[in-house]
């Protein structure tokens, strides 16, 4: 048997703490948990929402803090910023999370991750809110944006980084842009919903439809980013040339989608998210059926 001497043993213990430590940053961007979306305009919890998170053990919430839209001057600028007239339960994670509309990555707004940030940072120190250890940026980029976008992200991670000390960077990954490099983040949220052509409701369920997910399967086990997975459990209510229409997943469809996925992507049932945190939403679905999407 090779005996190492004392300063091999040394170095070999040194390696493996840095490889150990490696491996715990690594679980630490994509920690198995339950997760919800909050994207109404006034963080406040009814006694519903708050046994929901509860019961689901919900650990963090990706709150919807404005959105970011391109003004008529040109320029991008908030828009819908949220009140907080509540808090989240003790224990439970609050991500910031702004939506960017994908004209404004049509070309570089050189301050504007900065100013983003920033806006953060005042909404959090208004609010009283501390502990933020990652942001998360919304985006429907496409080919035309994603250079821009992707260089976005890299100065709000700078940004977030030295102004709120916040170590985590994700943004959300949509199906058709499986197809293109990663962004630079720590991991991204696959969004599984708004699937469909919403023109051709007659035909298909345009919030999720096994149809629409299954050409995107073959590009997930070599996507080469850490991923969660974010299904829909809200409504759709649209008045399609004066008639109401409703748009609601059956509760087996979103199970036979996430089963599909989790098929060519094990991973993808270590963090799972429900869009969005909503009494209406929570009492459409039973618990049972939330057991099986929070299921790990």
């Amino acid at each position: 048997m090779t005996r190492l001497s004392k300063t091999g043993r040394t170095h070999a213990l040194i390696l493996t703490l840095l490889l150990l430590a490696g491996c715990t940053e690594q679980r630490e961007d994509t920690a198995p948990g339950n997760a919800v979306y909050y994207w109404r305009t006034d963080l406040r919890l009814d006694s519903t929402e708050r046994v929901f998170l509860s019961r689901y053990n919900i650990n963090k919430v990706y709150c919807r803090y404005f959105d970011v839209v391109m003004g008529d001057d040109g320029q991008p600028r908030p828009n819908a910023t949220i009140t907080f007239s509540d808090t989240l339960p003790e224990g439970v994670e609050l991500v910031p999370t702004v939506y960017i509309t994908e004209d404004c990555m049509h070309e570089a707004h050189d301050s504007l991750a900065g100013l983003i940030v920033r806006r953060i940072q005042q909404m959090n120190e208004t609010n009283d809110i501390h502990g933020i250890r990652e942001i998360q940026i919304d985006c429907d980029y496409t080919s035309r944006s994603r250079k821009v976008y992707y260089d976005f992200l890299r100065a709000v991670a700078n940004s977030s980084l030295s102004t709120l000390h916040s170590s985590l960077l994700s943004t959300t990954i949509r199906l058709h842009q499986l197809s293109m490099p990663a962004p630079p983040a720590d991991y991204g949220v696959l969004m599984i919903y708004n699937t469909g052509d919403p023109r051709r409701f007659m035909e298909r369920n345009p919030i999720l439809d096994i149809r629409d997910v299954a050409p995107y399967l073959s590009r997930l086990d070599g996507y080469p980013l850490p991923l969660a997975a974010a299904y829909p459990v809200f409504q759709w209510i649209r008045n399609i040339r004066g008639v109401r229409v409703e748009h609601t997943v059956e509760a087996e469809e979103i199970l036979r989608v996430k089963r599909a996925v989790e098929k060519k992507r094990p991973d993808l049932n270590r963090s799972i998210i429900t869009y969005h945190l909503d009494k209406d939403n929570i009492n459409r679905y039973k618990p049972e059926t939330y057991e099986e999407i929070y299921h790990h």
